[in-house]
């Protein structure tokens, strides 16, 4: 049925994702995000300070049991995920087209490479240990054993052009892995990462173990970058002169940083982003006699 011309548009006001649980910015402020052709789309929360730290605590709660879980289950538990993102395919691909002014073709492609980047981080879930872990030789009657365990809680500042494919890129290897997340959305295009939030929400995912912040992205990762109870930074997102003062702060309390760099999200990713936040325990034991 044709609806009145005269209609008004119901615009959407997104909320935060923190702690698997949507709260209003802590500001009560919003902003309007538009398409690329500068039509109104919805209204996006501003984080502020405090729903960063906010966001840090409920990471922090939550990765005991997401890093204690077994590699194969989170595995499964991000299969879900991309299960659940191919149901809302249709969804993603209107909202990648209008954040990134893609026709439809470009923008479905996008989507289809985002949700197949998910299934491929999955099925690195139970294997990273494979090629970052070792059995090393030593002199002495002793085994050596080397095994990657997850960094801590990690603050992921998404790429501003790659609102969907790019976001998916810098999530998905940082919790498969065993990390919990502190996500800042694209501050121009946050839509499809305020989406991904409610598919992370129905899913198996813990609440937790991905936070999602929008607004400023310099605002918000200021606090970011100084807080002692994050452990590692993906500067992904931010503009040269940002990062350099992200990593200056970041020094204080030696986060892992992973440097901003020219990156095409379509391409194979490789293992970097998957072993970037990762350390190393070295276990010592004795050989029977």
């Amino acid at each position: 049925m044709k609806q009145p011309d005269n209609r008004l548009s119901v615009l959407k006001t997104y909320k935060l994702f923190v702690g698997g649980k949507f709260p209003r910015s802590e500001s009560g402020r919003v902003y309007e995000v538009t398409t690329a052709k500068g039509q109104w789309l919805a209204n996006a929360p501003l984080a502020s300070r405090k729903d960063a730290r906010d966001a840090v605590v409920a990471a922090r709660k939550a990765f005991g049991g997401w890093s204690g879980a077994t590699a194969y289950n989170r595995g499964q538990i991000l299969y879900r995920i991309a299960e659940m993102l191919e149901g809302r395919r249709d969804q993603f691909v209107a909202e990648v087209a209008d954040a990134e002014g893609l026709s439809k073709s470009k923008a479905t492609a996008q989507v289809d490479a985002a949700i197949d980047r998910w299934v491929w981080y999955a099925g690195w879930s139970d294997k990273t240990a494979q090629i970052a872990g070792s059995a090393n030789p030593v002199a002495g009657p002793y085994f050596n054993l080397s095994s990657p365990e997850p960094t801590g809680v990690v603050t992921l500042l998404a790429p501003q052009d790659s609102s969907f494919l790019g976001l998916v890129s810098v999530i998905a290897p940082a919790i498969a892995t065993g990390n919990t997340a502190v996500v800042v959305a694209s501050e121009k295009s946050p839509l499809p990462a305020l989406s991904l939030a409610e598919v992370l929400a129905t899913s198996d995912l813990p609440g937790g173990v991905v936070n999602i912040l929008s607004g400023r992205t310099a605002e918000i990762a200021a606090p970011l970058a100084g807080h002692q109870d994050v452990n590692a930074i993906d500067l992904a997102g931010a503009d040269p002169e940002l990062a350099v003062e992200l990593e200056k702060a970041s020094a204080e309390n030696l986060k892992r940083v992973l440097r901003p760099q020219p990156v095409d999200w379509a391409a194979d990713p490789g293992t970097g982003r998957l072993l970037g936040f990762l350390e190393t325990k070295t276990v010592w034991h004795p050989m029977g006699a």
